[in-house]
């Protein structure tokens, strides 16, 4: 028998960046490991091109993706939700099992780094969490 794959959302009010960071990252250190999706709670209209270049830099691609929202099916379908920063807000929904876990992430911006500066340590900041996490999903599935 097979075991399920693991399906993790992550989630950021405008769904340009930092949700789309964690799920290209993840695609790109899990492979077909993990079932990734991204979704926003107020979703733009475009990703942002300095997250899409700071994950080109490590090999990771985002530049195809597109934001989108969060639904109740898609909530009801995974095995984890992963908010990424203090701004949005999930709340469960009906036969939802997947535990709401919020990465507050660093924020260089606060400190007055911006730019690709910025996008890099987030970047490298969301990396270390994935990287985590999926280490946590594989001992979790042996």
């Amino acid at each position: 028998m097979t075991a399920k794959r693991p399906a993790v959302l992550f989630v950021c009010v405008k769904n340009g960046g930092k949700s789309q960071m964690a799920a290209a990252l993840m695609r790109h250190h899990a492979g077909d490991a993990v079932e990734v999706h991204s979704a926003g709670t107020r979703p733009g209209t475009a990703i942002n091109a300095q997250s899409a270049e700071a994950i080109a830099e490590v090999g990771a691609d985002m530049s195809s993706a597109v934001p989108q929202p969060v639904t109740s099916e898609l909530l009801r379908s995974v095995d984890h939700v992963i908010v990424i920063g203090g701004e949005a807000v999930i709340e469960p929904v009906e036969r939802m099992t997947a535990p709401v876990t919020t990465w507050h992430t660093d924020e260089p911006s606060q400190r007055g780094i911006e730019g690709m500066e910025r996008m890099r340590l987030v970047r490298d900041d969301i990396d270390a969490r994935v990287r985590a996490l999926l280490n946590d999903l594989i001992a979790t599935a042996n």
